[in-house]
């Protein structure tokens, strides 16, 4: 029987190939994040174990602050390189590829995943601690804001003082201050140096009488001359502003190596991501290469 042959002509199903497989397998992406998560986190637990173990206040030989945190860092890095070589290989494994490159991918995948995954956890703590310390912060204000007669007898009853010991007080705070400084006690003669002294800082025209208040006072607490006790008062105020000077120096430096610090924790911390990512990376096309064999 002759057969008979159509030049030209292919079958139907023949002329259309299949659908491209997907060369991404999100299920083995998942996979790999999982057993990275779970890794980081038993190998997490284990490091502060051996941490808790070289605390010995008892004998003096607990390690220093310097010492903890660079251990702590190299072992951190150390478990992010394990945990993410391990996704990426579980991940390329689990998803049968035959192309390093596809392998890569994955790898890559499950790195950005996991990331993406340990920074949303973190925010999410750091954000409920946040927030319940600002609900506190909340209450607390609403209670100041009311008014201090309905405040002072909670605050007696909670203290266990009776009310009218609390109001005697206030009112012995509310007393009128001699005018005339030889008058006055020492301690009412702190008290009115203490309310001058804002004025004092603020300087100009109001200072200046601020400044002259304190030496009438000092004068005739000390019982000395008015040109002594300006000089005295003159001392002090150098005193003080070489103090405050010293402060703003040293809150400057202390800026300064604040954010130095934290700028090198920031070049630290993208060398440990970069390494984290060549961790999967390499894991990934580790399995693929083992497959290929």
């Amino acid at each position: 029987m002759a057969t008979h042959f159509t030049p030209g002509v292919a079958p139907v199903d023949a002329a259309y190939s299949g659908k491209t497989p997907t060369r991404l397998s999100w299920g083995a992406i998942f996979a790999g994040v999982v057993l990275a998560v779970a890794v980081q986190l038993v190998l997490g637990i284990l490091g502060a174990g051996i941490g808790l173990t070289m605390v010995d206040p008892v004998a003096g030989t607990t390690p220093g602050a310097a010492g903890f945190g660079i251990g702590a860092g190299l072992y951190w890095l150390v478990t992010t390189v394990l945990a993410l070589g391990a996704g990426g290989y579980a991940a390329a494994r689990v998803a049968g590829v035959h192309e390093r490159f596809d392998a890569l991918v994955h790898g890559l995948v499950v790195w950005g995943v996991t990331l993406i995954l340990t920074l949303y956890l973190l925010t999410s703590a750091v954000g409920g601690i946040i927030g319940g310390a600002f609900r506190t912060v909340g209450a607390v204000a609403g209670a100041a804001g009311t008014t201090v007669a309905a405040a002072a007898p909670q605050a007696a009853s909670v203290a266990g003082i009776d009310e009218g010991d609390v109001r005697s007080e206030a009112a012995a705070y509310l007393s009128d201050v001699p005018n005339d400084p030889a008058k006055m006690s020492a301690e009412q003669a702190q008290k009115a140096i203490a309310q001058e002294l804002p004025a004092l800082a603020r300087g100009g025209a109001e200072g200046q009488q601020a400044e002259a208040r304190i030496v009438d006072i000092v004068a005739a607490q000390r019982k000395i001359s008015r040109a002594e006790a300006q000089a005295q008062v003159t001392q002090a105020k150098q005193r003080f502003v070489q103090t405050k000077n010293e402060a703003v120096a040293t809150a400057k430096s202390a800026t300064d190596q604040a954010a130095g610090a934290a700028a090198g924790t920031s070049f630290v911390l993208v060398i440990a991501l970069l390494v984290g990512a060549a961790a999967s990376g390499f894991g990934a096309t580790a399995a693929t290469r083992r497959r290929l064999r």
